[in-house]
């Protein structure tokens, strides 16, 4: 064992265990739990990712770490079609084991290191911390640029939409972190998981020419079909970006094994080439948020940004504690906003990802508030 301890001892602890006595509480309603804690999709697979698996399924060989080609293929033109992301070939593209794997790795996997900072936004997903502390380097959640003064961080992450808040970074905003981060040789990545998910405004990929110049230099981004095709149990996503950080990636995956399974490699060339599902389950998150926010805005919640994503940033002015400790009596499970750092000390973040069913009974519930 080294003389820093077990790599254990030194993560952030991990998060849902503190939540654990506030699900028993919820679960013992009469009419059972509402869990929006999680944005665990609920909705049926597909079909044209099932038919995908079931033609794929005879997969005896090993799959290749770089992808099919028509799988990166299939990513290429996705981007180009819906994001306006046009030219990314396929030695930009690589396929992931989920994304939640490549986040909490990429920077160990980029030689990010002890002395080195790793950026990432105030309000965030945690999984970009606890990257950077497995790489050995010091995490620092900021919203502002000007935070790390001289000292300039080896990586630093955008997330936009936001997980938890929703939030839409204008564009403005990040073709200025685009320009600071290549004048000084950051590399940024933008988790962009969420860009599917937009329901007010308009949501752009950092690699849009419109942000980068036309230019992927410096840039990755990090996408996943979890949200927009109810696929988080097949774990399927992908990075794109600068050939070069692409290329480095591949060549660490390849040694440690991380290769996305053959038939799954396959579903996702056929679902990324399908936008008709994509458009459906759209419009099944768009009801269900339009009928929880209008509940909580009447329970007396306040509703920041949340203009994207699958989930309501929810306030009433209160310890986050205290605000899911009360959902809970109701039988509703909400995450507390501490989960993604201070910022979110008052906030609790309330999915929208359940069934219909299941929403309607927390409208209902939400009503006891009122």
């Amino acid at each position: 064992m080294s003389s820093t301890g077990p790599v254990s001892g030194r993560l952030p602890d991990f998060p849902w265990d503190k939540l654990a006595p506030y699900a028993e509480r919820a679960r013992a309603h009469a009419d059972g739990i509402v869990d929006l804690s999680v944005g665990t999709p609920v909705d049926p697979t597909p079909e044209v990712a099932r038919a995908a698996l079931r033609a794929a399924a005879d997969s005896p060989g090993y799959p290749t770490t770089i992808g099919l080609p028509q799988t990166r293929q299939a990513i290429s033109d996705w981007f180009a079609r819906v994001h306006g992301v046009i030219g990314l070939g396929l030695d930009q593209v690589l396929p992931v084991v989920g994304t939640k794997e490549l986040i909490s790795q990429l920077a160990l996997h980029l030689g990010v290191g002890p002395g080195d900072l790793v950026g990432f936004p105030e309000a965030a997903y945690p999984t970009y911390e606890v990257g950077a502390v497995l790489a050995g380097a010091t995490p620092v959640a900021t919203d502002a640029l000007m935070t790390f003064g001289p000292q300039t961080p080896k990586l630093f992450w955008l997330n936009s939409p936001s997980n938890p808040t929703g939030r839409i970074l204008p564009p403005d905003h990040l073709r200025k972190v685009v320009d600071w981060c290549r004048e000084r040789g950051v590399v940024l990545v933008s988790d962009e998981c969420y860009l599917d998910c937009v329901w007010e405004g308009e949501a752009v990929s950092v690699l849009h020419p419109s942000i980068s110049g036309g230019s992927t230099e410096g840039i990755l981004v990090v996408h996943s079909l979890s949200k927009r095709s109810n696929l988080a149990g097949y774990r399927g996503g992908f990075v794109a970006g600068d050939a070069v950080l692409v290329k480095e990636l591949l060549e660490v995956r390849k040694n440690l094994g991380l290769i996305v399974p053959g038939p799954v490699q396959h579903v996702m060339a056929a679902v990324y080439a399908d936008d008709e599902h994509a458009v459906e389950q759209h419009a099944r998150y768009a009801a269900r948020r339009t009928r929880l926010k209008a509940a909580l805005e009447t329970a007396g919640f306040t509703v920041d940004h949340s203009e994207a994503a699958l989930y309501l940033w929810s306030t009433r002015g209160e310890d986050c504690w205290k605000t899911v400790s009360d959902l809970a009596e109701l039988g509703i499970l909400a995450a507390p906003g501490d989960f993604y750092g201070r910022a979110g000390r008052q906030h609790v973040r309330i999915a929208i990802t359940a069934t219909d069913e299941r929403v309607d009974a927390a409208v209902a519930r939400l009503g006891a508030l009122s």
